[in-house]
This record gives structure tokens, sequence and C-alpha cells, in this order.
């Protein structure tokens, strides 16, 4: 029989939950720190696709830059909320470029491939937050629902791209999105 996980809210605490303090700033910082891994993913893509013309790489351009955007405005938060941001930084830096160059030298469609399921996994995750703060916290709430909305249309556009067509898409997905997810979990708690 499978467990139900029960729906948390900044109100409906039960004891032992974190304080609702912690999770906002758990929600910062993970955040800020997938924000800073799919840059960076994006910047190995194109250190290996980036000398290469075409609708994929424009493509893999214009996400680039909206990770940029959402990176600053994660960063901003992160100084005004004083969030100590993850200590893993320098290891999503690595694995980030890493998954980069890899998912691009198996092809523009591989990349797209990544691209596809880390959004998937990203776009649940802000999801989850944006129903946690419900109606508090209108300000995060906002800057998280349009990085959700950008995200879902990253997902979208590397479908469009061929990221289906992908050699091994569903292991290759499946483990990407594994490994987003543990990223997830150890960012939000160092």
């Amino acid at each position: 029989m499978k467990t139900q996980k029960r729906k948390m809210s900044l109100r409906d605490r039960l004891p032992g939950d974190p304080s609702a303090e912690l999770t906002i700033q758990r929600m910062i910082r993970v955040n800020q720190a997938g924000e800073y891994g799919a840059s960076c993913i994006y910047a190995g893509q194109l250190a290996v696709l980036g000398s290469r013309k075409g609708a994929n790489i424009d493509a893999i351009r214009e996400m680039a830059s909206q990770e940029e955007r959402h990176l600053k405005m994660f960063n901003r938060l992160i100084v005004e909320r004083r969030v100590r941001p993850t200590v893993l930084s320098p290891l999503w830096q690595v694995a980030g470029h890493m998954l980069g160059v890899v998912s691009a030298l198996a092809g523009e469609k591989s990349a797209m491939a990544c691209t596809a399921a880390v959004e998937e996994v990203i776009d649940q995750h802000y999801a989850q937050q944006a129903s946690i703060l419900g109606q508090e916290e209108d300000d995060l709430r906002a800057v998280i629902e349009e990085a959700r909305a950008d995200e879902a249309a990253h997902r979208d556009k590397a479908i469009e791209h061929g990221a289906y067509e992908a050699p091994a898409y569903d292991k290759v997905s499946q483990g990407i999105k594994k490994g987003a997810r543990l990223a997830i979990w150890l960012s939000e708690r160092w």
C-alpha cells in the first residue's frame, strides 16, 4: 500500500516540521542553487554547441538567458532575506557544466532531452513550493511562479526541438530526474 504524503503549508505544521522561516530559507537556498546549476548546464551545452547555427542552438541561448535572469532574482533574495547559500555550489558548478557538456556531445537532441528532464522536475518542485506558500509570502510566490512558467516553457520547447528523439531518452531522462531530485534535497539542507 502506498502512503500518502501529507500536504504541507506554512501555517499547517506538525511538531518536528521546519518552522515557516526555515521553510522559506530552504526554498530560497534551493532555488538559487537550482538556477545556478541550470545556468551551468546551459553554459556547458553552449561550450560544445555554441558555434553552430540553427533553431536548437537559438533555443538553448534563449533558455540560458532566462536562467540567468532567474539566478539574478534568487541571488537578490539570498541577500535581501539573509539566507545562507548552499555549500554545494562548487559541486553544482562542476556537475551542471559536465551534464551540459556530456548531453551536448551526444547531440542537439540529447541536449534537449537533458533540458526536458531537468525542467520537468523543476516545474513540479516550484509548483509544490507555491502550494506551500499559499496566500502567504505573495512576493516570493510571485517570483517562484514566474520562474516556474519559464521552466515549463523550457520543457515544452525542448520537447518541440526533439528531446523525445534522443537516443535512450527514457533511461537518460529518468537518470537526470533522479539526479535533479537529489540535488534539490541536498541543497535545501546544506
